[in-house]
């Protein structure tokens, strides 16, 4: 006993002091909470000896994942965790503004000299900005990666002009066929703009409108059009769905553009093609952004490795190893994003500053001023959040066919048959052994 409970003293006082040495080396170190498969390896690795560079100072990386915002955003609401980087959603975003969990970032700690906060696109900047009408966003945000929502289709049997309406998922012909994200804020930013297209159409409501004041009517209206397209629906996906439609197992997905992206290079090295678009009703333009949370230990280096990510070198290769897209807008990007082997060009100029009215780029990943034209911001729902969710819940159900019902019905027959047929043998082979013992008796 006095062996145990001397290893287990020796333990508690080995954590104590593990722990109090982090507490104290907090100003050397960062903590960066990032989504999964969403930096540059490389980049990341790199950045203490480039803080060294630029500081004199020493700082080692602790790096996280999270799947979810809203995960993240509670291990700071509730856990107060101590993380110095983060880079959540642009709802969420606009949700810790109001909160309060977000602190400036630190820019005079940094030399005028060896700032590239103005590498980001002022479009971006612009946009941010709708997140509140209180503060400058930009003193506390940065953005990251940013796209657009849309339909990602097997042209072998679909074809671009049956979606051009956000309607499509209401087509009988894609019976079985679509895959839907389960993202309520982003299907309902989407679908709300198909649901009021005549009020657009008239000039009585914007589409900024419609995606930022949610309402009980509209999601109502929003909630019908799910309903009459959920028998189109083969299944409700967060991230298998591109992997899917590489397979040929759908013919839509309603999608995120840097997925979309990715399933098109994928399909194409098995020989499948598949495209993207975004209807003429419009979509939401959604972004990602860093952040340095209330509770950060180290701000300093915080705002150093935000500055350090507006790096037109890092932008670029993070762009290549996760295929989203990034928000600096500087002319090394410009140069990355052409490609003369593209015939049709985009007319750039809201995102690039100079000469960008007709460039030769992958549309996916950026599009072209006419669809920006007719996009809006996806913003944080507050206390309607439940009511979307109630919504979504309702709309997606147990999302059975007749055939499936008809199977599952027979399924849990055969079960009950099967029951009952092992207690009626069991009560009869009982009685047999009972009748056996009173003939021996």
């Amino acid at each position: 006993m006095k062996r145990i409970f001397s290893f287990a003293l020796m333990a508690a006082m080995l954590t104590i002091g593990v722990f109090s040495a982090q507490a104290a080396d907090r100003a050397h170190t960062l903590k960066v909470y990032n989504w999964a498969d969403y930096i540059n390896e490389d980049v990341l690795k790199s950045f203490p000896e480039w803080y060294k560079k630029m500081t004199g100072e020493e700082v080692s990386v602790i790096y996280q994942t999270f799947d979810i915002n809203e995960s993240m955003l509670t291990e700071i609401e509730v856990g107060k965790e101590d993380y110095d980087v983060i880079c959540p959603s642009e709802y969420i975003i606009e949700r810790m503004l109001k909160q309060n969990l977000l602190q400036k970032i630190d820019k005079a700690s940094i030399p005028d000299s060896l700032q590239y906060f103005d590498n980001v696109a002022p479009f971006v900047v612009d946009k941010f900005q709708q997140m509140s009408d209180k503060v400058q966003v930009s003193d506390y945000t940065v953005g990251y990666m940013w796209g657009t929502t849309g339909f990602l289709y097997n042209p072998s049997f679909v074809s671009k002009d049956e979606l051009r309406s956000w309607g499509a998922i209401l087509n009988e012909k894609f019976e079985g066929k679509i895959f839907m994200k389960d993202a309520f804020r982003d299907v309902y930013s989407v679908i709300v703009l198909y649901a009021y297209r005549d009020e657009i159409a008239a000039g009585k409501v914007t589409r900024d409108e419609l995606v930022r004041e949610i309402t009980p009517e509209r999601i109502e209206a929003v909630e019908k059009v799910l309903t009459a397209a959920k028998k189109n629906v083969a299944g409700w996906e967060v991230d298998f769905g591109k992997e899917e439609m590489t397979k040929g197992k759908a013919w839509l997905n309603l999608s995120w553009s840097g997925d979309a992206q990715w399933a098109i290079d994928e399909a194409s090295e098995v020989g499948v093609t598949l495209d993207y678009v975004v209807p003429e009703e419009g979509t939401n333009v959604w972004f990602d952004g860093w952040c340095i949370p209330i509770y950060a230990k180290n701000p300093k280096a915080a705002s150093w490795f935000i500055n350090y990510m507006c790096l037109p070198e890092n932008a670029i290769a993070n762009m290549e190893e996760i295929g989203y897209v990034s928000v600096i807008s500087s002319p090394e990007v410009l140069e990355w994003a052409e490609d003369d082997e593209i015939e049709e060009t985009a007319n750039l100029s809201y995102f690039f500053p100079e000469g960008a009215e007709a460039i030769h780029v992958n549309q996916v990943l950026y599009p072209d001023l006419s669809i920006i034209e007719r996009s809006a911001l996806m913003h944080d729902a507050g206390d309607k959040s439940e009511d979307l969710v109630r919504m979504w819940n309702r709309v997606k159900g147990d999302n059975l066919s007749l055939p499936m019902i008809i199977v599952v019905v027979v399924v849990v027959l055969l079960l009950v048959c099967f029951v009952v047929m092992r207690v009626v043998t069991k009560n009869n082979q009982r009685r047999i052994q009972q009748h056996r013992k009173k003939s021996r008796g």
